[in-house]
């Protein structure tokens, strides 16, 4: 019987539970914030398996309730300089993650999708594009549903999302078929000791696969192209480009060769953002090596049409379209969404991860107007100081009417913060909700104002 201490009872949290008790295994439970409804759920579930639970424990219980197990599963939200992992590393405690502990137990294939941005846009395209080609497949992982659940499912493929945070602590189990490196950016440095620490747990994805598995990378990105010269398994390489077909792929893996003749003059690609292009080609390769065909891979890029808070169209006046990219919690995925567009009036701020925010300042050239908001509003306007009007907002309804006042015909306001959301919301999509709740209030009341 393994003694397992469980870190954190959130939607991971309980999938272990869930899954160690059907095992047999003596589970403990341990929560620091045991306030919300749904925990409650989750804890008079856990306790009906017979699960120990401890909740806010004095700083000198952690130790013990480490000593006391023989292995130590931690949530994603769990850093890793945290007393309890501390402890686990300096008594040879093992620690894994949960997709780790599902990867072990898999019965199929496994495609894994890391990345700082892009990851829930290319699980979902590739998920699509296997079943639209007959391929009883689940998306799972960091995308929200856990991969313990997913791996006891009838299906011939599971496509997960895996986030640094449950790359860290994997093992030799953690070995996909398919392992996808779309980008490493500044990113999560507030969990993370270093951003070589963090690029390091991104190049888990592959580092346990051998020369019969494939790893995608993304040869634009210096840094994954870097972790992806170390890998053991055969690679294919996609880069983007500005014009059709809009790609270019390197290897001669059979998954390249199909994508090429899938994808061929790109006009498959035509129809996506810019942004979402270079996504697609990296879902078809990974779809195509296990069993994706054209017309099913064709399907899915044609039905896809975005994912909420990614660069969504939310509203339109006037000649100016409004879009909340509230995801973009770092400055990488903020940079690529300008990208995207001629002129912008950019609404950004938040609470930042101890990122370097002075890279947006590269933005600068299709930035009409900056509207600053949250925690790093100050550092936001010292970015773009001298280079673009700032103005700072107290409140989304603020920084709205602020950008409106500022962009003209042809313009994009965007909400695309490069940082978290956690000063005024509680998630991204909450705030990425306020923001369309805002311009829809204030194109409302315009509407109103014609009529009268």
């Amino acid at each position: 019987m393994t003694r397992v201490l469980v870190l954190g009872l959130g939607v991971t949290g309980d999938a272990v539970v869930r899954y160690a008790t059907a095992r047999g295994d003596l589970v403990t439970v341990v929560e620091e914030q045991p306030s919300s409804e749904r925990y409650q759920m989750w804890a008079r579930e856990a306790s009906g398996r017979g699960v120990a639970l401890v909740e806010s424990p004095r700083a000198a219980a952690w130790r013990e309730l480490v000593a006391d197990a023989d292995l130590v599963v931690p949530s994603p939200g769990v850093p890793e300089r945290h007393v309890a992992l501390q402890a686990a590393l300096e008594m040879g405690v093992p620690v894994r993650s949960e997709v780790d502990l599902a990867a072990e137990h898999a019965a199929m294939p496994i495609i894994a999708i890391a990345g700082t941005n892009g990851k829930t846009t290319v699980t979902t395209m590739t998920a699509s594009m296997l079943v639209h080609s007959g391929v009883r497949a689940t998306a799972a992982g960091n995308i929200g549903r856990p991969l313990l659940d997913a791996v006891r499912e009838d299906v011939e493929v599971v496509v997960a999302e895996v986030s640094s945070f449950q790359l860290r602590f994997t093992t030799p189990a953690f070995r996909p078929r398919v392992a996808v490196l779309l980008n490493v950016a500044d990113d999560h440095l507030d969990w993370h000791p270093t951003l070589e620490d963090y690029a390091l747990a991104k190049a888990r994805v592959f580092r346990h696969q051998s020369d019969g598995d494939l790893l995608v990378c993304c040869g634009d990105d210096r840094v994954a192209s870097r972790l992806a010269a170390h890998a053991p398994a055969r690679c294919a390489t996609y880069r983007s480009l500005a014009a059709p077909p809009w790609f270019r792929l390197e290897g001669d893996d059979g998954a390249v060769k199909a994508t090429l003749g899938i994808l061929g003059d790109g006009a498959a690609l035509s129809g996506l953002r810019p942004i979402d292009r270079g996504n697609a080609v990296a879902a078809a390769i990974a779809a195509c090596a296990l069993g994706a065909t054209a017309a099913g891979v064709g399907a899915a890029l044609a039905e896809f049409r975005g994912l909420p808070h990614r660069v969504q169209l939310v509203g339109k006046a006037g000649g100016v379209e409004y879009f909340d990219d509230s995801k973009a919690t770092n400055p990488h995925a903020t940079l690529r969404a300008v990208e995207g567009f001629d002129r912008v009036v950019l609404l950004a701020g938040g609470r930042n991860k101890g990122l370097d925010l002075g890279v947006l300042r590269a933005a600068s050239p299709r930035v009409r107007a900056v509207v600053a908001f949250g925690e790093a509003a100050g550092d936001v306007e010292r970015v773009f100081a001298d280079a673009v009007p700032v103005v700072r907002a107290n409140s989304m309804r603020e920084a709205v009417r602020a950008a409106r006042v500022r962009a003209q015909a042809g313009d994009a306001v965007l909400l695309s913060p490069a940082c978290a959301s956690f000063d005024w919301y509680g998630s991204y999509a909450e705030r990425g909700d306020d923001f369309a709740r805002e311009v829809n209030s204030m194109l409302d009341e315009e509407d109103h104002g014609d009529d009268r």
